[in-house]
Formats: structure tokens, C-alpha cells, sequence
């Protein structure tokens, strides 16, 4: 059984596209760019909210200029709204407890602002004890960087070898080729499968409860 278990977190353990979506749009509101549908984020979303936003803002446009005021009315929505349509997937909370009973440890690895991360993790999982949070932090590179992952395995103290990595993108599936863990692609988040094929994901779960039998399938 592996000992250690990392998640992504948006499109992996929450959905959080509609609040992500409303608050990149508050700021392009506010700053008098156009808007973009809910439904168009998903593809926009999975590098950081920097790269978020760059991405929103129109093509012909000096990026640089606005980027960090878009940042600050992003953050400034976001940080109060972050959990007005934000939900845990069906089946995520029953897989954290089960993983939690056998003894597995928790991690998460995201590419939010650690602010964000920690928040919603402490607002839809209380009764889960996890071993590491790690969000964006100033400084750190973000994912596919494997940084942020190697920081969790050194503070939970645990081997490549023994570890899983969760995810539902290129981006996770990446990460966990660069840190040299096994990896979980995700069928039910923000990207298609294809995507996670095309990154050559260790496996494809459709079902939070099929992460379970992963898990065990793996003898030490």
C-alpha cells in the first residue's frame, strides 16, 4: 500500500471553476475588459492565478501594464467569495476518510495562492488530518516545477517510491513525471481525458473510489 497520497486541488478534490470564473471576471469588470462564460475557464485555469489572468486579458493589450492590479481585484473578490459555488466531487470526501483510516498520509499540492489553498482545505475537509498543505507560494515555481512536491516529501518524510500523485491535467500528470512519483489522472475534473493521456498518466480513474483500490494494489 502506498504511504502518501498527493492531490491537486482545483478539478481534483474541488470543483471551484464558478468561483474561479466569477472572480477573474469581476476583474476584468472592474478594470473594462470584456468577460469571458464560466463555461470557457476550465481552459484557462491550472497554471496560477498570474498566469490566470494573463490569460483572460485581450491579446492586443500590454499585459504587463495591469497584470498586478487585475492580480489585486482578483485576490480581493476571490478571498471572500471562494466558497460561494465551490463543492467537493462526488465520492472525495469518503476517499480522503478511507485513506485516513488505513493510515495513508494526505498532502496537497496546488497551484492556488497558498492564502486560497489553506482555507479551502480547512472549510470543505476539517475532519481530515493532512500531513502537508502546500499552495503558490512567492518565490516557489509553480507546477509542472516539481518543487512544491519535493517540499511535501520532505516534510512528511516519506520515499518517491512510496508515494502517489493525483491530479486531473497535463500539468499534474507532468509534475509527477518531473518528481519521478506515480500518477493518477482524474477523469472528472477541468481537462479531457485525452489530455491526461497525452501526459502519460500512470492511471485514469473515472471515480475517487477507484484511488482507493490504487492504493492497495501496491505491496511495500
Amino acid at each position: 500500500m502506498k504511504r502518501l497520497v498527493i492531490f491537486d486541488l482545483d478539478g481534483t478534490l474541488l470543483n471551484t471553476i464558478e468561483d474561479l470564473g466569477r472572480a477573474a471576471n469581476y476583474a476584468l469588470e472592474v478594470n473594462g475588459y470584456p468577460t469571458h462564460s464560466v463555461a470557457s475557464y476550465p481552459f484557462f485555469v491550472g497554471n496560477g492565478v498570474r498566469k490566470l489572468i494573463e490569460r483572460v486579458l485581450p491579446e492586443d493589450i500590454n499585459k504587463d501594464m495591469v497584470i498586478d492590479k487585475m492580480l489585486s481585484d482578483f485576490k480581493t473578490y476571490y478571498n471572500e467569495h471562494n466558497t460561494d459555488y465551490t463543492v467537493p466531487y462526488p465520492g472525495i470526501p469518503d476517499t480522503l476518510a478511507w485513506l485516513q483510516e488505513e493510515g495513508v498520509k494526505i498532502a496537497v499540492a496546488s497551484n492556488k495562492y497558498d492564502l486560497a489553498t489553506q482555507k479551502l482545505i480547512r472549510h470543505y475537509f476539517p475532519d481530515i488530518n493532512f500531513a502537508a498543505v502546500e499552495g503558490q507560494k512567492e518565490g516557489i515555481p509553480v507546477k509542472p516545477d516539481p518543487s512544491i512536491v519535493f517540499s511535501i516529501l520532505a516534510q512528511v518524510k516519506e520515499r518517491k517510491a512510496d508515494s502517489l500523485y493525483v491530479g486531473d491535467s497535463g500539468v499534474d500528470m507532468e509534475t509527477a513525471r518531473r518528481a519521478c512519483i506515480d500518477s493518477v489522472g482524474v477523469t472528472w475534473g477541468f481537462r479531457p481525458e485525452k489530455e491526461l493521456v497525452e501526459y502519460h498518466a500512470g492511471h485514469i480513474v473515472s471515480k475517487p473510489a477507484e484511488i482507493e483500490k490504487i492504493v492497495e494494489q501496491y505491496v511495500l
